[in-house]
């Protein structure tokens, strides 16, 4: 008797767990790690659905999550004198908060969904359990972070400079 498509494993739909195991093969965060260690990240987050106008977090706030955009679009927000500015808007294949899974961080923006949208997300206190089962693993992460601060770094010099001379002396933030 033929089983029906849905149970077939070479077939049929690839599992939530495998869907997340291949969004955190695309992060540059993640880069690092090997497969074993994105495995158990796959499994300790989770998907979560927002709303249109729901926050994923306010400015101010303290979070330790990181959120890797499945579908729908976010826009990150900056609130001072006056409405909320637009900084940004992120959408599929973005990830949001990798340095939130090293500690948690005063949230200096807010993100807020556009339309409805699906992550993964992750929190710190998941992310710090799983990294101890991989301790070799840390420097690699490090090493990721600190190349995605030289990188950003190098592209504001080399797109921003002219339009914001004011801002070249609050640069160097790779030297730290």
């Amino acid at each position: 008797m033929n089983s029906p498509a849905s149970d077939d494993p070479v077939g049929g739909e690839s599992s939530e767990y495998e869907e997340n195991l291949e969004i955190l093969r695309q992060i540059d965060f993640f880069s690092g790690f090997p497969l074993e260690s994105l495995k158990v990240f796959a499994y300790l987050g989770s998907r979560r659905r927002f709303r249109a106008g729901e926050f994923l977090f306010e400015q101010g706030e303290e979070d330790a999550s990181a959120f890797a955009v499945i579908g729908g679009r976010l826009r990150l927000e900056r609130q001072s004198d006056g409405p909320p500015q637009t900084i940004r808007f992120y959408g599929p294949g973005d990830f949001i908060g990798g340095l939130s899974l090293l500690c948690e961080c005063r949230r200096l923006y807010s993100l807020r969904a556009e339309e409805r949208t699906v992550c993964f997300v992750l929190d710190q206190e998941k992310f710090a359990k799983a990294l101890e089962q991989f301790p070799a693993q840390i420097p690699r992460l490090l090493q990721t972070v600190v190349q995605s601060i030289i990188r950003w770094e190098e592209d504001f010099l080399t797109e921003m400079t002219e339009a914001c001379g004011r801002c070249l002396p609050r640069l160097g933030v790779s030297l730290l």
